[in-house]
């Protein structure tokens, strides 16, 4: 056996076998390519499903602690233990009921509408979770393609920045016949995004910077770009302003809505559901998605192989940066018509959460974006319906449980007392920091 030459670091290949028991148990170091393997391969779906019914389960009880109602019937539980049962469920199935009436479906519409009422009212809840869950799913997609080449796009921000200035600047300062107008603003955002997304790849290849710093360090030099731009009316700022605020876009090139508002949902989430299938097909059915995934995989066995891994990773970060610029063209163009300081709010971030729940697969991060959008309709909702008793903030509570849940595949066996099995995923990685 020590004859055998180690694998190189960046290639898979057998686990080491077990030191003697007086050395203790061996444990796998943590590297980009384990990281990287444990998003991509995840776990069973079981496993996820059953990571959203706890992190809910969870979720109830923060809702029963925030409801004084509720804490005064379980001061006197011992006195009469029904009352205070009743009082939890009542509590909190009305926070969920709430939550799923206002980000799918609420019943008093159906009625409404057998009786003359609105029909696009039915569809008014899932029309604003798909708005909400638009942006998330294009910065999740931009993170989820990196990932699946071995790089942490930890830049979406900053790619969102940049194909937002391009899609206001051609929005307001560029007039064009209606339909070429948006087609326009679109593809200026998608360049805005893909020429920040490059430089980044370039600079890993040419110099081997790594590209979580360049990334971080680039958000915070594109929010300073933004704030000097909104700031001169010689640049973005609207005449007359005095805030940090562009002028609004021209209406031809706003992005349309389906069937008109109500619903929200517009053209930008068709562009998101394309964008994702697109992303599919190019990872699993060409050889540009191959080399992406073997580069992913091991640096090392790809240029073995004559792949050239410097190409593929500024490939990879100019799409990536472009599925960013295309979630701002989504929010510029769409939801919001006025680009301002603030708007660029959470996206890069919630699209990292998005694509590790997504397990960075297109598929995956289409659904787990529709359900962060809906957390997020459905916070707003509960918190109006419960007269801010019930805050939205439980919603980002939620997001952080269903994602530390499906990062603890362990757990999640554990708790539901499950079938153990081999330590893959994201288990992997738990084994993997005190390597």
């Amino acid at each position: 056996m020590s004859d055998i030459p180690a694998p190189p670091p960046d290639s898979p290949g057998p686990e080491p076998e077990p030191a003697p028991a007086a050395t203790g148990q061996s444990r796998a170091r943590l590297t980009g390519s384990v990281i990287i393997q444990a998003i991509t391969q995840g776990s069973s779906a079981v496993i996820t499903i059953l990571a959203i019914f706890l992190a809910l389960v969870v979720g109830g009880v923060l809702i029963v602690f925030s409801d004084p109602v509720v804490t005064r019937a379980w001061s006197s539980f011992f006195a009469n233990p029904g009352y205070a049962l009743g009082q939890t469920w009542d509590s909190v199935s009305f926070a969920y009921s709430q939550m799923f009436e206002g980000a799918i479906l609420n019943p008093s519409t159906i009625s409404a509408a057998a009786h003359g009422g609105s029909i696009a009212a039915i569809f008014y809840p899932l029309s604003s979770t798909c708005a909400q869950a638009t942006p998330l799913i294009l910065t999740g997609l931009s993170v989820a393609v990196a990932f699946r080449c071995g790089l942490f796009n930890i830049g979406a921000a900053g790619q969102w920045v940049g194909g937002a200035v391009v899609a206001t600047w051609l929005g307001f300062g560029v007039s064009l016949p209606p339909v070429i107008h948006v087609v326009v603003c679109v593809i200026g955002a998608f360049i805005g995004g893909a020429v920040i997304g490059w430089f980044v790849g370039l600079l890993k290849a040419r110099t081997g910077a790594h590209e979580v710093i360049v990334t971080i360090m680039l958000n915070y030099v594109m929010y300073d770009l933004l704030e000097y731009l909104l700031s001169h009316p010689a640049m973005l700022q609207q005449p007359g302003q005095t805030n940090e605020i562009a002028p609004f876009i021209a209406n031809d090139a706003n992005l349309g809505h389906v069937g008109g508002p109500p619903p929200q949902v517009g053209v930008g989430f068709l562009i998101a559901v394309a964008a994702a299938l697109a992303c599919a097909w190019l990872l699993a059915r060409t050889t540009t998605g191959f080399q992406f995934r073997t580069v992913g995989a091991s640096p090392s066995a790809a240029r073995t192989a004559g792949i050239n891994v410097e190409r593929s990773w500024i490939l990879v970060m100019l799409l990536a940066g472009g599925l960013a610029g295309l979630s701002a063209a989504a929010v510029v163009q769409g939801t919001n018509t006025q680009l301002t300081f603030n708007s660029y709010g959470t996206y890069g971030p919630d699209g990292i959460t998005v694509a590790l729940l997504g397990r960075a697969r297109p598929i995956g991060v289409v659904l787990a974006g529709l359900l962060f959008g809906a957390l997020h309709v459905g916070g707003t909702y509960v918190e109006a319906a419960t007269l801010g008793q019930v805050p939205a903030d439980i919603v980002q509570v939620l997001e952080g449980l269903v994602v530390l849940f499906v990062a603890a595949p362990a757990l999640i066996r554990a708790v539901f007392r499950l079938r153990t099995t081999a330590g893959t995923g994201m288990e992997a990685v738990a084994k993997g920091w005190n390597g």
